[in-house]
């Protein structure tokens, strides 16, 4: 099956060269993308990954490299930085979450029982969401909230829901931070 190209986030990375002084390491598209194949038109882009805390700078290993392993939940311990392509509900393939978050690789996450939306899911993390583009709609088992551009959610632990109700496609940028469960 042909999936939809997406456009990839431009991804900058620094470093240090051998006399200590600050470059620029790379410059160019994400180099990986996590696209389901039950629903191609929803991606994933990794941007940086920290396996564990305190973040080490040292040398210039690619933590979200185009061969990275792309998992929903953040690194046990560590921090993702990604952004995600959300295309309208209407257009997106919810017959089967169980194979998307499988591929997400973390089948557990996806919330089971009657749901409101069929994407609702928990991870043991905090996440900060940031509206870059278009608006989207934040869902938790009570309440829901309209975000839109420059719009920032902190999402503790909660279970949750993202639902893209216009006739564009959103991009929300996710840095999620590796939490004890609640």
């Amino acid at each position: 099956m042909d999936k939809p190209v997406l456009r990839r986030p431009r991804r900058i990375v620094t470093g240090h060269d051998a006399e200590g002084r600050s470059i620029f390491l790379e410059d160019g598209p994400a180099p990986n993308l996590l696209q389901p194949d039950h629903a191609p038109n929803v991606g994933m882009f990794n941007l940086w990954r920290v396996m564990s805390m305190p973040a080490d700078n040292a040398g210039s290993a690619d933590t979200a490299s185009a061969d990275a392993t792309i998992t929903l939940a953040p690194p046990e311990g560590g921090i993702t930085f990604r952004v995600m392509e959300f295309p309208p509900d209407k257009e997106r393939n919810y017959t089967a979450q169980k194979e998307v978050f499988k591929a997400y690789g973390n089948p557990e996450a996806i919330s089971h029982g009657e749901q409101r939306h069929p994407g609702f899911h928990k991870t043991h993390s905090v996440d900060f969401a940031i509206v870059l583009e278009g608006e989207i709609w934040a869902l938790m088992d009570v309440g829901e909230t309209l975000m839109k551009a420059g719009d920032v959610l902190i999402q503790r632990g909660t279970n949750h829901a993202w639902s893209n109700r216009s006739t564009k496609a959103a991009r929300v940028a996710f840095i999620l931070i590796a939490a004890t469960p609640h």
